[in-house]
């Protein structure tokens, strides 16, 4: 195994890290409400009131964000399978072009999922339009971790390109 399969396992790794942390944290949409700070995201949603402690409970999520939920699981999937093949790469070279190949798959989910979340802005609970969030909701948190796993993602693939080169 060459030094660009593991920095590309490496960038593949963090990807998939990051894009599970921002399944898990309900911090993708923030809307700063002072009396009721509401929290949301794609597992979870969660409510402050008035200083008390958070209250966590499942969304109702919109047929939108059910989509972006399935793609981003599918995701993580992909580049899950993508780390075991760059490992077992290292017996079987052969396993970096399979593996080079299910990584742009996760790369393909992830952007489809960065393209249809912002479609629900419009539910109750954000209260603005399809790719227009409202003056006082910003994104969050989990929603710059998955960008951060969409990048990690891409970088990852230029080195992998880099080891599927003939020559």
């Amino acid at each position: 195994m060459d030094k660009l399969t593991i920095i590309s396992g490496c960038l593949f790794l963090a990807a998939d890290i990051f894009a599970i942390a921002s399944v898990v944290n309900p911090d993708w949409i923030n809307t700063g409400e002072e009396e009721g700070a509401l929290t949301m995201g794609l597992v979870r949603q969660c409510q402050t009131i008035h200083g008390r402690d958070r209250i966590c409970s499942p969304p109702s999520l919109s047929p939108e964000w059910l989509a972006t939920l399935f793609f981003l699981i599918m995701g993580i999937i992909s580049l899950s399978v993508t780390c075991v093949l760059l490992v077992l790469s290292h017996w079987h070279q052969e396993m970096v072009k399979y593996a080079r190949w299910i990584a742009f798959t996760g790369m393909v989910l992830f952007c489809l999922a960065a393209l249809i979340f912002p479609t629900g802005f419009y539910i109750s609970e954000v209260g603005g339009q399809p790719y227009k969030l409202p003056n006082s909701t910003v994104v969050g948190s989990s929603y710059v971790l998955f960008v951060l796993s969409i990048f990690f993602t891409i970088v990852g693939l230029l080195f992998a390109g880099k080891v599927c080169l003939p020559g």
